[in-house]
């Protein structure tokens, strides 16, 4: 699979979750005539950003970057997510909706990654 298809599979997967909100984040830059634009959260965000709300009804931001079997997060990508965990919401990797759903469970026990 690729990253989309496994993007779009963790997105319907999230139905199970209604707790959960998740936003597909593009990032990049386009060129309109002389002009570039950049769209999305920030150089290196997540993929998949959104809230997870805690067993005491609190909101926690949650990013979660999605990656194939054999792909690597860059550097900018790892700093993104380091800075969410510092900052008290849940950042990690995941490769599968598998991951997905248990990313979800270490983010509603207050785990950081």
């Amino acid at each position: 699979m690729t990253e989309g298809q496994i993007q779009d599979a963790i997105r319907l997967a999230m139905d199970a979750h209604p707790d959960v909100v998740l936003w597909r984040n593009n990032v990049g830059v386009a060129i309109e005539g002389s002009r570039r634009v950049r769209y999305g959260l920030a150089p290196g965000s997540a993929d998949l950003i959104g809230v997870v709300t805690m067993p005491s009804g609190v909101g926690r931001f949650l990013a979660l970057e999605v990656k194939t079997d054999k792909g690597r997060a860059r550097a900018e990508q790892l700093t993104f997510l380091d800075l969410v965990r510092r900052r008290g919401g849940f950042a990690c990797v995941v490769r599968s909706v598998a991951d997905a759903h248990a990313a979800i469970a270490r983010a509603r026990a207050g785990e950081a990654a």
